[in-house]
């Protein structure tokens, strides 16, 4: 069984950084594309950032030049490099997965790590 496993969760000041990680485990094809979610208090599910590959990336606007997306294939780990905090980020962070398994792909998620910005 596949497990997707967050960490580097936290309760930190506005300006302030952190680094979530997401180790993945039980795999038996490759993993293809990698990311972070977000959902806040009373809204839906967003993407965060996206991994197509290691060079290949997708942000969404509003942590664009704040947020970084990184990947260790070999480590079947997944990063994502926080700075410049805000309090609008304060949410639960989902680490996602597409594990390619022919003749299509199947999705994981991890269980959620709380970040909290405070102002």
């Amino acid at each position: 069984q596949v497990q997707l496993v967050e960490s580097g969760g936290g309760v930190v000041q506005a300006g302030e950084s952190l680094r979530l990680s997401c180790a993945a485990s039980g795999l038996i094809f490759r993993i293809t594309t990698v990311g972070w979610f977000r959902q806040a208090p009373g809204k839906q599910r967003e993407l965060v950032a996206l991994s197509y590959s290691t060079t290949y990336t997708n942000y969404t606007d509003s942590v664009k030049g704040r947020f970084t997306i990184s990947r260790s294939n070999a480590k079947n780990t997944v990063y994502l490099q926080m700075d410049s905090l805000k309090p609008e980020d304060t949410a639960v962070y989902y680490c996602y997965a597409e594990e390619a398994r022919p003749p299509g792909t199947a999705t994981h998620w991890g269980q959620g790590t709380q970040v909290t910005v405070s102002s």
